[in-house]
């Protein structure tokens, strides 16, 4: 991609609505612009990071067994009568009428619809196990929508759903499902917790949080100095007790001495048991012939949450260090006099090329802008790797490497190997 002729609108400042980090520099980076509280439209640089964790994502879950479907956004109030959430989930469900005055809402999970699906065309335990995802468009009405697409209305999500003949199967799912959710966050890069969570609005029997340590994160949690142990801070707490008091005491799980950690809720995994099949009627004919309620499980990642996650532990005073997994861009040629210097512009078009044959993503910053200019944009956005051609490859033919953390070296262009090389060391 040429950076002349990409939609990137930088920002030397954020605007004053930004609070946190992730925020400020989505704004400052071009890679979302508000259209109300809550909604943004995602332009092309912060699509491709999307993309690419939408990417992991999927290949984890496919990797799984789960199988993917779409489901739509819409929703009858009729299914959500079957489980009494119509009410019950109160004024965050944004509630619309067709124009026969039929009642929908904009999906913010998709329990009843998948139940629904599942009871019509599943009739054996032969069936099962089941776990279908989908990567879609959700709608919360959040009273405060705050932190940009931290917590906006509307996000991309991961939600799948599993059905189990009995507890076993389920308990089976769940921890597969367990060990996905890790492997997506490895992938990344990101530092998290597992944590001991309240089932909350969605119910069931037991759910953990994925938690994505940083500073601004709108969760506390209790976590163990010597163990994986992680709880949130409102499930440890007896009456009379504040946060800080949990700080060094005994680890309730025997290793090691509490800390208190803030967190950014990415996941969420739940054993739901037969709440949502016995109030709809979700059932399988069992080994005997007889009919059997299903055992369900729910996991939700939310992709777009994620992008905003790992900006608020990945950066600095010049802006994104994103992990190499979801950089929108894998290197980033900065052509110093490209516009004034035939020999300049030939090399950086030929190395281009020959990158992207190599299968990075590339972008080549054929701007006017002076060095200045070019690379502090570049730290903005956070490419892993800057390769500069300019006055030194006019002198010898050299051209520098500078990776986003500042380590620089110099080789010869033709060298394509050592490009190679250094960037996979970094």
């Amino acid at each position: 991609m040429l950076f002349s002729k990409i939609l990137l609108p930088t920002l030397k400042d954020a605007p004053q609505e930004a609070e946190v980090i992730s925020h400020k520099l989505m704004l400052r980076a071009g890679m979302v612009r508000k259209v109300a509280s809550g909604i943004y439209t995602w332009l092309p640089l912060g699509l491709k990071v999307l993309r690419k964790i939408e990417n992991i994502v999927r290949e984890e879950m496919d990797a799984s067994g789960a199988q993917e479907v779409l489901m739509p956004m819409v929703q009858p109030k009729e299914l959500w009568d079957e489980t009494n959430r119509w009410e019950k989930m109160g004024p965050e469900l944004l509630r619309i009428q067709d124009r026969h005055d039929r009642d929908f809402c904009l999906g913010p999970t998709h329990e009843e619809v998948i139940t629904d699906l599942i009871r019509n065309n599943v009739k054996s335990y032969k069936e099962l196990p089941l776990n279908i995802y989908q990567i879609q468009t959700k709608f919360r009405d959040e009273v405060r929508p705050r932190y940009g697409v931290m917590r906006g209305r509307e996000f991309l999500m991961k939600d799948s759903y599993s059905f189990n003949i009995d507890e076993a199967c389920l308990e089976e799912t769940y921890l597969t499902m367990r060990n996905t959710y890790k492997k997506v966050l490895e992938r990344m890069g990101l530092e998290y917790k597992i944590v001991s969570a309240d089932s909350g609005a969605i119910g069931g029997d037991a759910s953990e949080e994925f938690h994505v340590l940083a500073e601004t994160g709108e969760d506390t949690i209790a976590v163990s100095d010597s163990s994986e142990y992680a709880i949130n801070t409102e499930l440890l707490l007896k009456d009379g007790e504040d946060i800080e008091s949990l700080e060094g005491k005994p680890s309730p799980d025997g290793e090691g001495t509490i800390e208190i950690k803030k967190g950014i809720e990415v996941g969420h995994i739940f054993q739901l048991g037969k709440v949502y099949a016995e109030d709809m009627k979700a059932n399988v004919l069992n080994n005997e012939g007889k009919a059997s309620t299903l055992y369900m499980g729910c996991y939700g990642i939310g992709v777009s949450r994620l992008v905003a996650a790992a900006i608020e532990q990945n950066n600095d005073d010049k802006g994104i260090i994103w992990p190499h997994s979801i950089a929108p861009f894998d290197i980033n040629i900065i052509a110093i006099g490209y516009e004034k210097d035939q020999k300049i512009a030939e090399a950086s078009n030929n190395l281009y090329k020959e990158l992207m044959e190599m299968g990075y993503d590339v972008l080549l910053d054929d701007r006017k802008d002076g060095y200045g200019t070019k690379i502090k944009d570049s730290e903005l956005i956070g490419v892993p790797l800057n390769i500069i051609i300019g006055k030194q490859f006019l002198e010898s033919e050299e051209i520098e490497f500078r990776t986003r953390s500042g380590d620089t070296s110099l080789n010869k262009i033709s060298d394509s190997k050592t490009i190679l090389d250094f960037f996979k060391d970094k």
